[in-house]
C-alpha cells in the first residue's frame, strides 16, 4: 500500500472539529510540516488549542486504521501529492476532493483521459439496458473510460459493458474499499480492477449512521461529475416521482453546477410514455443545448461528446 506522510497528515486534519475540505484547500498546498499544520489549526479549530502532541497522537490513530485496509487498496493520494488526480469543471473549495483511496490504475483519472460518466436508475427495464449497452460500447470504441458508481441497475450495466467492450472503467464508491457497497457487486469490483480499471473512495471507515451514509452517496455523486468530461444519463425518474431513485438526478445537478457537459439517452418516438425517462425529458426541456443520444444519431452524438472534451481541465491548484 502506497501513501505519503502528507496523505496521513491530511486525513489527520480531517479529524478536528470544524475542519473540512474548504479549510484544507484554502489553507494548505500539501506537504506542510506538522508544526505548520498545528499553527494553522490553532487559528480555526473549534476544539481549543491544538498541540503537536495531540496532532501526532491522532496521526498515529489514523495510521492504525489505515493498516486495517492492507490488501484492500493499492494506495492513498492527497492534496499536494504528485499523483493526486485533477478534477474537472468549476468547483468551489468545499466540493473539491482532498484525499482519495484507490485500487487499480489511478492514471485513468488523468486530465488527458476521455472520462465519460454513465449513470441512471436502479431498476431499468430491458429496453433501457439495451440502448445503454450500445451507447457504452460506442463510447469505449471511441476511446472513452467509463465512470460510474457501482450501484445496481444502470451503473452496473455501464461497468459490465465497458468490460465486455474491452474498455476501462472507474467505480466511485460511497464506502471504504474493504466494504464494497452493494455487497452483491464485490465480484464486479474485482473484475474492474483485474481488467485494468480503478476503484476509488474518499473513505477509510464505515459510516456511523444512516444519515452519514446518505451523505456519502451524495458525495459519491459529486465525484462522478468531477472526474468526468461529460455525464450521460441513461434513464431516471424526476424529482416529482416521490420515493424513486435520486442518485442520478443529483449527479446531473452536480454536473450542471460545475459546468460539466451533460447528455441524455432518449428517443421521443419510443420513450415518450415511459416514466423511467421522466428526468431525461425534464432535462431536455430545461437545457436546449443538452446532447440527446438515441439509435438514430448514435454515431454523431458520441462523436460530439468525445470531441467536446476540453483541451484544459483545471487542477486542484488552479485557483489557489
Amino acid at each position: 500500500m502506497k501513501y505519503t506522510t502528507n496523505a496521513i497528515n491530511i486525513l489527520t486534519i480531517q479529524t478536528f472539529k470544524g475542519i473540512g475540505r474548504a479549510w484544507i484547500v484554502k489553507n494548505l498546498r500539501g506537504n506542510e510540516s506538522a508544526d505548520t499544520i498545528v499553527e494553522k489549526l490553532n487559528m480555526n479549530s473549534k476544539e481549543g488549542p491544538v498541540t503537536i502532541g495531540e496532532f501526532e497522537k491522532r496521526r498515529e490513530a489514523v495510521g492504525r486504521e489505515i493498516l486495517k485496509l492492507e490488501g484492500h487498496l493499492d494506495g492513498i493520494v492527497a492534496l499536494g501529492d504528485n499523483l493526486f488526480p485533477p478534477y474537472r469543471g468549476e468547483v468551489k473549495n468545499s466540493d473539491r476532493p482532498v484525499v482519495i483511496f484507490y485500487r487499480g490504475n489511478l492514471n485513468l483519472l488523468n486530465s488527458e483521459n476521455k472520462n465519460i460518466a454513465v449513470i441512471g436508475l436502479l431498476t431499468p427495464d430491458a429496453q433501457i439496458e439495451m440502448i445503454e449497452q450500445e451507447v457504452v460500447a460506442k463510447l469505449v470504441k471511441n476511446g472513452a473510460t467509463i465512470i460510474s458508481g457501482l450501484a445496481l441497475g444502470c451503473d452496473s450495466i455501464a461497468h459490465r459493458q465497458a468490460l465486455c467492450s474491452n474498455g476501462k472503467t472507474v467505480a466511485i464508491l460511497p464506502s471504504s474499499l474493504n466494504n464494497i457497497i452493494p455487497a452483491t457487486n464485490k465480484k464486479l469490483a474485482a473484475e474492474i480492477v483485474d481488467h485494468g480499471g480503478l476503484l476509488i473512495s474518499e473513505y477509510y471507515n464505515a459510516a456511523k449512521s444512516k444519515m452519514e451514509l446518505s451523505s456519502r452517496y451524495q458525495e459519491r455523486d459529486r465525484l462522478q461529475a468531477l472526474f468526468s468530461d461529460c455525464v450521460v444519463l441513461s434513464a431516471s425518474y424526476s424529482k416529482t416521482d416521490m420515493g424513486k431513485d435520486s442518485g442520478a438526478r443529483l449527479a446531473m445537478e452536480y454536473a450542471l453546477k460545475y459546468s460539466i457537459p451533460r447528455a441524455v439517452i432518449y428517443d421521443s418516438n419510443s420513450d415518450m410514455n415511459n416514466p423511467m425517462y421522466n428526468l431525461n425529458r425534464q432535462l431536455i426541456q430545461e437545457e436546449r443545448e443538452i446532447t440527446i443520444i438515441n439509435r438514430i444519431n448514435l454515431i454523431s452524438s458520441i462523436t460530439k461528446i468525445i470531441s467536446d472534451k476540453k483541451k484544459h481541465q483545471p487542477t486542484l491548484f488552479d485557483s489557489l
